[in-house]
């Protein structure tokens, strides 16, 4: 069994779907990467690492573990509405449980830009973290329709991407994302992000 097959079983045994992990390898390949950062990787080492790496990665572990508080006295993360679109469901399930961490309980999840919309229709969210890569309509795609067609236009959306490609990445921006963050990401990360977009 490979450390991918391991993952995912792991992410599919209610048991186990919870226990956070990292991944260790020689492999660069984002076709063999990919699927752990779907999973809800929380860090990738590439051997050899040296140990600045892996105080990085292990603080990561613990921050997802146990967060400290995000600091946002004026804003009630409880009463927070949030969208999460990404098609992966191990995805939506570690971006989750990064946001119940922080404090952040109502969230509506969807599988796809599409679904994503529908869920907007009559309904008024606080925030929407999104995938870019998904089916029938990505995440620049669900960006650029609320952005210039939306009931609310102005709200603030995080996508959080595996994606390298800076043309993509030039046109995702343009679009009118209000951050980006990369696969696998730093729960430290996503709670600055998520300070900074909404205290805007």
């Amino acid at each position: 069994m490979s450390g991918t097959e391991l993952v995912q079983k792991m992410r599919a045994d209610n048991a186990l779907e919870h226990i956070p992990f990292m991944v260790v390898s020689s492999e660069h390949s984002d076709y063999y990467l990919e699927p752990a950062r779907q999973a809800g990787v929380v860090a990738i080492l590439s051997k050899p690492f040296d140990p600045e790496d892996l105080k990085k990665a292990l603080y990561s572990t613990l921050e997802f573990i146990e967060p400290e508080n995000l600091e946002l006295e004026e804003i009630e993360l409880d009463e927070l509405l949030v969208l999460v679109v990404d098609d992966s469901v191990t995805a939506r399930k570690h971006i989750c449980r990064v946001l119940n961490n922080l404090g952040i309980i109502n969230i509506v999840q969807a599988v796809n830009g599409k679904e994503a919309l529908a869920c907007m229709d009559g309904r008024l969210f606080d925030l929407i973290i999104t995938d870019y890569n998904m089916p029938e309509m990505d995440g620049q795609e669900l960006t650029k329709y609320v952005r210039e067609k939306g009931m609310q236009k102005s709200i603030p959306i995080l996508m959080v991407t595996s994606v390298a490609n800076k043309s993509q990445l030039a046109g995702v921006k343009q679009a009118g994302i209000s951050a980006l963050c990369d696969k696998p990401f730093e729960p430290s990360e996503v709670k600055s992000l998520i300070k900074k977009i909404l205290s805007e």
